[in-house]
């Protein structure tokens, strides 16, 4: 992917493949979104994978509600996107290559027939086909915006199940990271603010997976990133969506205009990581 030549240039055209959509914006942002889990589609030739047309509706397939997160939030912050096209049942592009999840044969209860059997070479060929180009586009946008001396930012949006076995789950939203707080814990100070919210820190899940696209695009180049995750009751609906990205984008804008001496989001650090 390689939306533009010049390193004069700006704005990113919303350039695709037929494992991702770019979304356009401007590199001038300091801001790159992500998301991992946006679509719960499949390639021709792969059908339901075996299963239900009802169960590609659940969260077991895609992010509910972080696609349109994420689009509206690029819109208000002028930043460009990068979205998966197809269903994290095919491959989950939030997981390493050697991950044991990286292609889920069972998910939440729900046997994926089309994975039962997977042989080596379909595995490869997923990965190939899904997996390299959505990480090669993060990549090569990451390599454009620092061309043209922007550092960028990257922050990826995701949701959560409102229960999980029954049991409910009292956070709307929650911030995962590893080592590096710079963008991490204004976030959380921003989002926690509002009295009427419940955010997590590191829960329900953790943001210490190695090999995950948070390791690989920020912990392994040195910049500064973080990972939303909005309860999907939330953003279910367009209504819901939009509350949530002006409220991420607020949050967002706060933290980027208030720089920070010893926590400069604007430079290249590295903090190890927790699985290191």
């Amino acid at each position: 992917m390689r939306p533009l030549t010049g390193p004069e240039t700006t704005p990113v055209s919303g350039i695709s493949g037929e494992a991702f959509v770019c979304l356009p914006g401007s590199l001038t942002s300091g801001v790159i979104l992500l998301c991992d889990h946006a679509r719960n589609t499949l390639p021709e030739g792969y059908g339901t994978l075996g299963l239900p047309a009802a169960e590609l509706q659940r969260h077991i397939a895609y992010d509910i509600g972080a696609a349109g997160v994420t689009e509206r939030l690029a819109a208000i912050l002028g930043a460009p996107a990068v979205l998966t096209r197809f269903s994290r049942l095919l491959i989950d592009c939030n997981r390493g290559e050697d991950d044991p999840t990286l292609i889920m044969r069972l998910s939440d209860g729900a046997v994926v027939p089309g994975n039962r059997t997977l042989t080596a070479e379909e595995r490869e060929g997923r990965i190939a086909r899904f997996y390299r180009p959505y990480h090669r586009a993060v990549g090569e946008l990451i390599d454009l915006a620092m061309a043209q001396g922007v550092i960028p930012v990257l922050f990826s949006v995701h949701s959560f199940t409102p229960t999980w076995r029954g049991s409910p789950r009292r956070w709307h939203a929650a911030v995962l990271w590893d080592k590096d707080p710079r963008l991490a814990q204004p976030l959380l100070a921003a989002l926690s603010a509002d009295p009427a919210l419940v955010v997590g820190d590191n829960e329900p899940y953790t943001g210490t997976l190695k090999g995950d696209c948070m390791w690989q695009h920020g912990t392994s180049r040195g910049l500064a990133h973080a990972l939303i995750e909005v309860r999907q009751d939330l953003i279910a609906t367009e209504a819901g969506q939009a509350e949530w990205a002006e409220r991420l984008g607020h949050a967002m804008q706060s933290v980027l205009a208030t720089p920070s001496d010893d926590t400069d989001l604007r430079t290249v650090q590295f903090f190890g990581s927790h699985t290191d």
